[in-house]
């Protein structure tokens, strides 16, 4: 939660997913001494964004054989509400349901390796009605390519990406072919990207670490919700 967090005020959301080794705690929200909580303290207190709300869940549905694969059915049916219900968020809850798509405008979903791949493949291609900013960092290979999300991207006519930025390191030899091909003319396959508008995709120097994954997060947090 941001520092002096106030349940009388609505925040935006966002939902930072860890890679396939890791866990809720990849992240490490649950430290003091986390970066993540560095980072934001440091950008809200030099105003360089608003306060947000910044959730780790654990990617893997319980349960499930595909479990990375299925994990939009539980941010749609339970994540999403239970955070809507227990905090501070622009969604209008109520426990005989509620419209999740009205709050759309206030939610990203962001994510490290698998995490990236999730955000593209589930949160941006299955769940664009009730998640509108998404970043990718270093997206794993089984990441749709463009022409597939675009296809994905034609069963939401009504909805349009407020932001999407990629980012991967150059000397990654785990995500770089599967991240550059999502994004490799996806803005000429669907009209829901214009490049420099709300389209952004970055290389630099880097592996599959957390150097790229901290830069990653630190430049999303400046472009969701703007």
């Amino acid at each position: 939660l941001p520092p002096n967090y106030d349940e009388t005020k609505q925040y935006d959301v966002l939902f930072l997913m860890h890679g396939i080794g890791g866990n809720e705690a990849e992240w490490k929200l649950d430290k003091e001494s986390c970066k993540i909580k560095k980072i934001m303290d440091n950008l809200i207190y030099y105003e360089a964004i608003e306060p947000f709300i910044v959730v780790t869940p654990n990617g893997r549905t319980g349960g499930a054989d595909e479990s990375f694969y299925t994990f939009g059915q539980e941010l749609r049916n339970d994540l999403i509400p239970y955070i809507d219900a227990n905090f501070a968020t622009y969604a209008e809850y109520d426990e005989n349901g509620y419209d999740l798509t009205a709050a759309r405008d206030h939610r990203a979903m962001a994510g490290l390796s698998m995490g990236g791949m999730q955000t593209i493949n589930i949160g941006m291609c299955e769940c664009l009605d009730i998640i509108s900013y998404f970043g990718a960092f270093s997206a794993a290979p089984t990441t749709y390519p463009a022409a597939q999300i675009a296809e994905k991207l034609e069963s939401f006519p009504e909805y349009d990406i407020n932001y999407y930025y990629g980012l991967c390191g150059t000397e990654d030899t785990t995500a770089l072919s599967s991240a550059r091909a999502a994004v490799t003319g996806l803005t000429d396959k669907t009209d829901k990207l214009t490049d420099g508008e709300n389209f952004y995709w970055q290389t630099r120097s880097g592996g599959h670490d957390f150097n790229i994954w901290y830069l990653g997060f630190y430049n999303f947090a400046q472009i969701a919700f703007k």
